[in-house]
């Protein structure tokens, strides 16, 4: 079997729109089982209370990256058929800053406020209208905001290629650096007793 799948023709796009579909049910019913769609839990993480977050996060990067260059390296992945955002350096610091805070002061991120919001919380509702009228904010500035937008163009490219190094290095480099944020992050929750119950 060769991926992305659907690339390959071996089923069709609405077949494909259908098995999307019901991932993200699957990820969103995880989400919430896993204590997600609570603001208090997902802000514990900021405050170094709880840091079931960083543990998620950096589980689901270093899986995602040794599975997928596990399948480029076994010939089972074209990465012709790969979508690979094209990077522009500053206004993605930028961006990424905005959204941190934005996850401070809502207590959500775009998926997390979605899966909280199925569950009928209020404040969750307040951030996804939040996050549509940034978007029209945005929207409406874009003209003003183009020169920064396109600022700091670097094409396709991955971590590996910008430091020169070989995938491998990278993929090793980020598992040492999720073995040892884990164990930290473990100690001072054992320390503190601070492990956040999702309300």
């Amino acid at each position: 079997m060769n991926f992305p799948i659907e690339s390959t023709g071996a089923f069709s796009f609405s077949t494909g729109m259908l098995m999307t579909f019901l991932i993200g049910v699957g990820f969103g019913f995880f989400l919430e089982k896993g204590g997600f769609s609570s603001a208090r839990k997902l802000t514990a993480q900021f405050y170094l209370r709880d840091f079931a977050v960083l543990k998620v996060m950096f589980t689901a990067v270093v899986v995602a990256g040794i599975g997928f260059w596990g399948l480029v390296h076994l010939g089972m992945l074209d990465l012709e058929f790969t979508f690979i955002n094209l990077t522009y350096i500053w206004p993605q610091i930028v961006g990424g800053l905005i959204l941190g805070i934005g996850f401070i002061v809502g207590g959500y991120c775009p998926g997390t406020a979605c899966v909280a919001a199925t569950t009928g919380k209020l404040d969750a509702l307040w951030c996804i209208a939040g996050i549509f009228f940034g978007i029209f904010v945005f929207s409406e500035l874009q003209p003003a905001l183009k020169a920064f937008q396109n600022s700091g163009e670097m094409g396709e490219v991955f971590v590996w290629q910008w430091l020169g190094v070989s995938p491998g290095i990278v993929l090793l480099g980020a598992v040492l650096m999720a073995i040892g944020a884990f164990s930290l992050g473990t100690i001072v929750e054992n320390k503190k007793g601070s492990v956040v119950q999702p309300d």
